[in-house]
């Protein structure tokens, strides 16, 4: 389970030492607070009206205003990786989830994208990796884009990693990772180069796997 999951559990088990009148109580206002959206979030993802109250509530509870901010998304992931850097990375999944470029992150941001993270298909989840790596939206992905992130996400693992790194394994991969992909050779990795390529190679797949852990 990764972090953003594990927050909102964390608030959900919190919220069950209350009373039953309480608990009661915050489900309906959950329920009351938005319930065409609920309804329409229920159409739109995968996950059941009982389980967005409860992502709702945890939501909320991080974020009093309804958004996330990228400073908040930081100091969250900042809790669930004190072995390591996490900053560099949460800004890049900060603004996968903002898909709407405005600064912030929405509930409906968040389930739309964990909705695909933890239940999407393959190709959908690869969609949205790609969406991760392509830093500047521009369609492509170039070799320090990629080394950007996988870059953060050894960062932010830190001390986790087993054996320890050496400071150039992370260009060693991307070099790897590139050069498979890169199948026409010209110097980026379109979104179609990018499917084929994890969808066809077991070790990319395996690799692609730790920064679903991570969400």
């Amino acid at each position: 389970m990764g972090a953003l999951m594990v927050i909102f559990s964390l608030q959900t088990k919190q919220r069950r030492k209350r009373t039953d009148s309480v608990e009661d109580e915050l489900e309906l206002s959950a329920v009351r607070h938005r319930p065409e959206a609920l309804e329409q979030l229920e159409a739109q993802t995968r996950f059941s009206r009982k389980e967005l109250q409860i992502l709702y509530r945890g939501f909320k509870n991080e974020c009093p205003s309804g958004v996330v901010n990228e400073d908040t998304f930081k100091e969250i992931y900042a809790q669930f990786f004190p072995q390591g850097d996490a900053s560099t990375y949460a800004h890049f999944l900060f603004n996968a989830f903002d898909t709407d470029h405005n600064d912030s992150v929405s509930f409906e941001d968040f389930v739309m994208g964990l909705s695909i993270l933890l239940r999407g298909t393959v190709q959908e989840k690869l969609n949205w990796a790609f969406n991760l790596y392509d830093i500047n939206k521009d369609g492509y992905i170039t070799k320090e884009e990629m080394f950007d992130i996988i870059k953060s996400i050894y960062d932010m693992m830190g001390k986790c990693t087993y054996p320890m790194l050496k400071e150039e394994t992370p260009r060693q991969h991307v070099e790897i990772f590139f050069q498979k992909m890169d199948k026409n050779r010209d110097g980026v990795v379109t979104i179609d180069e990018f499917i084929d390529c994890c969808q066809n190679d077991e070790n990319i797949m395996r690799s692609m796997q730790l920064f679903e852990n991570v969400i």
